[in-house]
């Protein structure tokens, strides 16, 4: 027989994973490793909990039961405002349950960028901690419910944050047996991840049941992960590292993630020796506090994800550190290296199985040579190994994809030879101030809300331990304007409209600004002019 029909795309990627889905993926492992440790929560006081994977089941379940109780249905959108906590961490997997949507904010975020958030997805309820419930309810007056935990990540609340009228996160601690039980849809969303790229707001990633899935199965062989081996999450659970590299990866194979509130340099060691971690991510102030403490010689850690190929770091940290590239759109590792081929010092690794990449040249559209240099664009599935949309935002959507797949990454990398691939840079609107991502756009969208500005360019000048904070070079309209005074109305608007991070760390003023190509400003040459002024 011929096979003429064609099949549907989302039908086909649906049909990988047929009658599975993330609360399949948690009860698979609550009935055939449910005496084994899930979540480790290792909180500041070191009194940690264990939840093993059937007490985390249950425990989603009684959840599950109080948001279908609030009435959160399929679709809805769930608000959770919270540093890392086991409380984020069971809601997230009870939204998947119902299937409703969680999504995770960055909680360094101020009013402002919160209301976008819940305006942007249509928030039906939040989940938060003490230290932001005024916060919260200050964003979304059209939240139907907020409910608070305890405490702040095992911290004691003031009084005054326990003041803040709303419910206790146990109303939402129903009965096991009255979670609604829903048929699997892998193309389901289940969870939205705010990440900034190069316009003016932040977007919100969707990503489906499949996208989780997908990551359970390609991440673990990805960076060597076992069925007994145990994943270091300190990095925020609002971030696709923890969320997706960590627990995704120690959910593939039945593991354990141990979860911190925040990370610690002065715990670094003294946690993995405690829980005997053998898988970290590695990013500069990681690396960089893990040698200031010292690396202790016998330490249980086999695998640190890291973005370069850097031999030197395996010997001095003794770990073997695997190269890893990605970022929120496209879920996981879909770059690596591994032990069975040998790559040139600070390449990528190569594209992982189930992906595919080109480097296009931004100018002509052209497929770059050997030695070229251009936008790196990865091809997947959408909705499996890739995200599925940016919500509410089509024309960015439209934007990111190809009409034949392609996602437009915005990192420009060097082709080499056998294949290998270098990173050089990241598009010039996009900062990344560490491991928090900052559009330079966003930023002096806010710096030119300050009057007497006749332009403005927000670049990263290089730190020691974050790697890159923003800078504003402005061009004032009248050039005898006290200066002074302009800088401290800049950065207070920017402290009043922006998260922490984004504040501009200094303020060049400047007759004009450098040009390349066509009369654009070179943010290349101002970036150099910034490493060179420093502070100001």
């Amino acid at each position: 027989m011929t096979q003429t029909q064609s099949f549907d795309t989302a039908a086909v990627a649906a049909y990988q994973f047929g009658g599975q889905d993330i609360p399949w993926m948690i009860d698979h492992w609550g009935e055939h490793r449910s005496e084994h440790p899930f979540l480790i929560w290792e909180p500041k006081d070191g009194s940690d909990r264990t939840w093993t994977y059937a007490e985390f089941a249950q425990a989603t379940k009684q959840v599950a039961a109080g948001l279908h109780a609030k009435g959160v249905g399929i679709g809805d959108m769930v608000l959770i405002h919270a540093e890392n906590c086991p409380e984020g961490v069971i809601a997230w997997y009870a939204c998947a349950r119902v299937g409703a949507i969680a999504v995770t904010t960055n909680t360094r975020s101020v009013r402002s960028e919160v209301s976008y958030f819940i305006e942007q997805t249509s928030c039906v309820g939040a989940i938060t901690q003490p230290k932001f419930a005024a916060l919260v309810a200050e964003a979304g007056p059209e939240l139907g419910w907020i409910v608070v935990t305890d405490d702040n990540s095992g911290l004691a609340a003031s009084s005054d944050e326990l003041a803040h009228g709303q419910d206790s996160f146990s109303v939402l601690e129903g009965d096991s047996a009255a979670a609604p039980v829903r048929a699997a849809d892998p193309m389901l969303p289940a969870g939205v991840l705010f990440t900034s790229g190069t316009t003016s707001k932040p977007k919100a990633v969707v990503h489906t049941h499949a996208n989780m899935l997908w990551a359970g199965k390609v991440n673990p062989t990805n960076i060597d992960m076992g069925a007994d081996d145990i994943y270091l999450a300190s990095l925020p659970f609002f971030h696709v590292n923890t969320q997706a590299w960590a627990i995704w990866t120690v959910l593939g194979v039945g593991g354990t993630v141990v979860l911190q509130p925040k990370f610690s340099a002065s715990r670094f060691w003294d946690v993995i020796a405690k829980h005997s971690v053998t898988h970290i991510s590695l990013i500069p102030f990681v690396i960089k506090a893990a040698f200031d403490s010292g690396i202790p010689e016998n330490h249980t850690v086999k695998v640190g994800v890291f973005g370069l190929i850097m031999p030197v770091l395996d010997q001095m940290m003794g770990m073997r550190v695997i190269a890893a590239y990605g970022m929120t759109e496209l879920v996981t590792h879909c770059i690596h290296s591994n032990d069975f081929e040998s790559y040139p010092d600070l390449a990528m690794g190569k594209v992982s199985p189930g992906y595919e990449f080109l480097i296009v040249d931004a100018d002509t559209g052209e497929l770059c040579k050997e030695g070229e240099i251009g936008e790196l664009w990865i091809r997947g599935v959408r909705g499996v190994s890739v995200f599925w949309e940016y919500f509410g935002n089509p024309e960015a959507t439209e934007k990111f994809f190809t009409e034949d797949g392609w996602g437009r990454t915005g990192d420009m990398v060097r082709l080499l030879t056998d294949g290998n691939i270098q990173y050089c840079d990241r598009d010039k609107d996009a900062l990344k101030v560490g491991g928090e991502n900052v559009s330079a756009r966003e930023v002096e969208d806010v710096v030119r809300t300050v009057p007497g500005l006749a332009d403005v360019a927000v670049v990263a000048r290089s730190h020691e331990m974050l790697d890159m904070v923003p800078v504003a070079f402005v061009i004032l309209a009248d050039p005898t304007a006290d200066q002074e005074a302009i800088s401290a109305q800049i950065i207070e608007a920017c402290k009043l409209d922006l998260a922490d991070f984004k504040v501009p760390r200094s303020v060049y003023f400047v007759d004009e600004f450098p040009t390349a190509e066509l009369g654009k400003v070179s943010k290349k040459d101002l970036r150099e002019m910034a490493d060179a002024q420093g502070d100001s």
